[in-house]
């Protein structure tokens, strides 16, 4: 939810998880809402408590006056008034270390799915997240909500053309992988995944668009042993992530060329 009072945009965030983490973003807030008779509960006095030491306004108000700031969503009794979300600058993603990851979204349009996907960006420790501008879910509450606030700590640019940002960030250092199945596929558990490097995650249904897959380094496909033939955007994007992840770990992958 969004809304203009006196020439300056605000956000209702909504959710405990969701306003927990944002108290402890970077974006700029207004005021904290909590719902009356709920205030002692653990969790929500932790939240108000949180930002009374932050020096934010803090109000309680009666429940239905959160529903009709929110709509029809489940705030659990908290609602945060603070900035649009804090879209970084591509450049915020050069001069990578040996281990970054960026992760590139081509296009995909459930907020759940994004929400997920953004949420194991974060617990994997990606250096960022690139997403296009258009004809694709960005930053809404219903997203941070759903990512249990995890964006507010991650570095997130928009970009009007997702195949220059790729050869921006290949100039920059970084590898490409594609994961999209294809004749040149190669199982994503075999493959090399160099790094830094950058993941591109299709949309759902369409998969990626040809124009990315073809300025892959590699591109990776994940083995399906079952009657399913797919695993959606979301699932699938997670394990490629904790797979790169792995290889760190075990020291598999270093950096060539």
């Amino acid at each position: 939810m969004r809304s203009l009072q006196r020439g300056r945009i605000s956000e209702y965030l909504y959710g405990r998880n969701a306003v927990s983490e944002a108290l402890r973003g970077r974006r700029r807030h207004r005021r904290l809402y909590a719902a009356a008779g709920i205030e002692e509960h653990a969790r929500v006095a932790a939240i108000i408590q949180a930002a009374r030491e932050s020096r934010l306004p803090v109000s309680i108000v009666p429940r239905d006056q959160l529903d009709r700031m929110v709509g029809s969503v489940n705030h659990q009794g908290v609602v945060l008034e603070t900035s649009p979300y804090p879209y970084v600058d591509l450049n915020a993603l050069a001069d990578p270390s040996p281990e970054s990851i960026v992760l590139v979204l081509d296009h995909l349009e459930d907020p759940q799915n994004v929400a997920t996907l953004l949420r194991t960006a974060e617990a994997v420790g990606v250096r960022g997240v690139v997403l296009p501008e258009r004809r694709a879910a960005g930053i809404t509450p219903a997203v941070v909500n759903a990512s249990a606030g995890a964006v507010e700590h991650l570095q997130i640019a928009l970009v009007t053309n997702l195949a220059r940002t790729v050869d921006e960030l290949r100039e920059r250092g970084y590898w490409i992988i594609a994961l999209e199945p294809g004749a040149a596929a190669q199982s994503l558990f075999v493959a090399p995944l160099p790094t830094p490097l950058v993941l591109l995650v299709g949309s759902e249904g369409r998969g990626l668009s040809p124009i990315l897959v073809r300025r892959a380094d590699v591109q990776v496909v994940i083995p399906m042993f079952g009657r399913i033939t797919s695993l959606n955007a979301a699932v699938a994007g997670s394990i490629a992530l904790y797979e790169v992840v792995r290889r760190l770990l075990s020291g598999e992958e270093r950096r060539t060329g």
